[in-house]
């Protein structure tokens, strides 16, 4: 039988996403700001719904992209008992361990499912049905999930309970964000040096040092002076405070991200909320007295 799917919130990795779904799927939409959604619905055929409880009534399966876990339980609250037994939530938010078992346990009362499912490859990624998904959860819900975000991604992975997917993800993320600090340090370094930026690049992505950040974040983003928003900073340093109370509930030592913590923490008010998770170099521009050219 066909499933019919709800997803919730039209983002920037959530529109791209949703896309994928309505491809596959009858798919019912609810956005914040409903023209986003009533665009979405004239460009796909998607149906509109008037509140995320009238999402729930209708579908069979919820999707939810959304910026942080508390706005996931927001949405929960206002769904309230709407749900029906078998029904099943798949959570792709970079949201928390704690909110995703939170949400659990509520939606658990009502027999309903949750995977968390947060999701990498950024709007690119999205764009092409190419994200790496993580899930976490229990079968068969995880299952059941799979057979649903296949639809735009390259790499599924059940990766243990739930909460799991989302300790992942805050992880990765923390990764990215030392990694973007760390190359922004260096280079500023070998610019004042006389080295030039992409000289620089080119040798250490022919070594040992090379990564997504020096492969591709710094040529697109920094050297050229481009700056996109795709991924806003804001973000990843609220990915960046998931990320270290994992460590520091499971009594893991936690220097490197805490000091990563720290640095776009002091960035976000300077930069401003709209601003993307690479302007970070920015700051570290503006501290060494250089750009990264």
């Amino acid at each position: 039988m066909t499933k019919h799917v709800g997803f919730i919130g039209l983002g920037a990795i959530g529109r791209p996403m949703a896309e994928h779904i309505a491809n596959h799927f009858p798919t019912m939409v609810w956005n914040r700001t409903r023209e986003r959604a009533d665009a979405f619905a004239r460009e796909t055929g998607a149906s509109v719904a008037e509140s995320p409880r009238a999402v729930v009534e209708q579908v069979d399966v919820v999707i939810t992209c959304l910026p942080t876990s508390a706005d996931v339980s927001a949405v929960l609250d206002a769904i309230g008992d709407g749900w029906r037994e078998g029904q099943l939530l798949i959570d792709a938010t970079s949201g928390d361990p704690a909110g995703s078992r939170q949400a659990a346990d509520r939606l658990a009362a009502f027999g309903v499912g949750f995977v968390d499912a947060p999701v990498s490859g950024g709007t690119a990624g999205a764009r092409a049905g190419r994200l790496t998904v993580m899930l976490g959860g229990e079968e068969p819900w995880v299952g059941q999930a799979g057979e649903i975000v296949e639809v735009y991604s390259g790499k599924v992975e059940h990766v243990g309970p739930v909460g799991a997917a989302h300790a992942l993800k805050a992880v990765n993320n923390a990764l990215l964000a030392i990694n973007i600090m760390a190359v922004g340090e260096g280079l500023a370094a070998l610019v004042k040096l006389g080295v030039k930026a992409g000289v620089a690049l080119d040798v250490i992505n022919a070594s040992s040092g090379r990564s997504n950040v020096t492969e591709n974040l710094f040529p697109e983003r920094v050297v050229t002076r481009a700056w996109p928003r795709t991924f806003r900073l804001a973000l990843l340093d609220k990915d960046l405070g998931v990320a270290l109370k994992v460590l520091e509930d499971n009594g893991v030592p936690s220097g490197a991200i805490r000091v990563a913590k720290e640095a776009f923490g002091a960035a976000r008010p300077v930069l401003g909320e709209e601003a993307d998770h690479v302007e970070l170099v920015k700051e570290i521009e503006k501290a060494a007295g250089v750009e990264i050219t």
